[in-house]
């Protein structure tokens, strides 16, 4: 097989979507598609949907999967090594017999953000978690402290609608009520009330998945001025500047670098509150900065590497070429 015909696979198994790219050695992407999720947490089709989209990535390629030289996926939901038990499985396509790398996430949410270099990445969509990368290599999150940011779709929704069944609502919350009452297809909130005695929804992996489809409606009613929405993204704002500041003690220098990645995070109302919470940091300054590629092309950069294929600028050009390579606020 020659290096010309030759192929590597980054995949991106979020909570919500599965994004798969296949590129040649060059960095030219030669397909992209998107699946349903790959986190046996939250999607029971998990390993079906990964592994169709990567059948469909090589397929839509005009690829066998004999011509993949290597494949990286980030995977939600890979915490540890036991997680690895279910999370290989994703990848485990007829004929795929190439190198396969498996890592959470937020690494290869790094690995394009930051392009391997030193910072720390915040992960805010269907889940949460932050990833740091110090100037000596040692990767950090904020998981190995035992702090979770509980700034995820789904939390922020839940903490939106218990304040508002708690009461704790003025007249300016109201149009964001409105938004929730119709949400959840009750007409009041003694309604909504009598479905949260109930639990919601029998499945937990369906009404998380559900409370998590309700997070834009808290997000944009922050950003409209609601007091209850500013109040609980305020809350998930401050667990995330928690995180920040455990893993930047870690850093020798200032300022570090502090990207988000996810929907919540890069709602307008979050990330402005994110970046006004950073200006004055305790440990360190910070510099926010956008991402410089997506999350899957992160994933593309760390199977290039890990063949020792080259990867400068003519192959960042060749990646940002495609659309999909680009940063873009995607959900989960």
């Amino acid at each position: 097989m020659t290096m010309e015909n030759t192929v590597v696979i980054g995949m991106d198994g979020g909570g919500t979507h599965t994004r798969v790219m296949v590129s040649d050695l060059q960095g030219q992407i030669l397909s992209y598609v998107e699946h349903g999720g790959s986190s046996i947490r939250k999607d029971n089709q998990a390993k079906e949907n990964a592994r169709q989209a990567i059948i469909h990535a090589l397929e839509s390629a005009g690829c066998a999967p004999q011509q993949v030289k290597g494949l990286c996926a980030g995977v939600a939901g890979l915490d540890s090594e036991e997680d690895l038990a279910w999370v290989e499985g994703l990848t485990d396509v007829p004929g795929l017999n190439c190198p396969k790398w498996h890592v959470n996430d937020a690494v290869i949410a790094h690995a394009g953000a930051f392009l391997e270099k030193p910072g720390i990445v915040v992960v805010s969509g269907t889940g949460s978690i932050l990833f740091a990368i110090t100037e000596d290599g040692t990767h950090l999150r904020n998981y190995d402290f035992g702090h979770y940011a509980s700034s995820a779709a789904r939390f922020l929704s839940y903490d939106a609608v218990y304040e508002l069944l708690a009461g704790n609502r003025q007249q300016s919350d109201e149009a964001m009520a409105q938004q929730i009452l119709k949400f959840w297809a009750v007409n009041r909130i003694d309604e909504l009330h009598k479905l949260a005695s109930g639990g919601f929804m029998e499945d937990r992996k369906e009404r998380d998945k559900k409370f998590g489809q309700m997070a834009p409606i808290v997000t944009k009613a922050a950003q409209e001025g609601s007091p209850l929405a500013r109040t609980v993204c305020d809350r998930a704002v401050q667990q995330i500047v928690v995180g920040v500041e455990l893993l930047g003690a870690c850093f020798r220098e200032s300022p570090v670098t502090v990207t988000g990645i996810g929907s919540v995070i890069q709602s307008p109302y979050m990330k402005a509150a994110l970046t006004e919470r950073l200006k004055e940091g305790n440990n360190k300054f910070y510099a926010v900065v956008e991402p410089a590629l997506s999350a899957v092309s992160g994933a593309v950069i760390m199977a290039l590497k890990r063949l020792q294929a080259p990867v400068d600028e003519q192959t960042l050009r060749n990646l940002l070429k495609h659309p999909q390579s680009q940063y873009q606020v995607l959900v989960g």
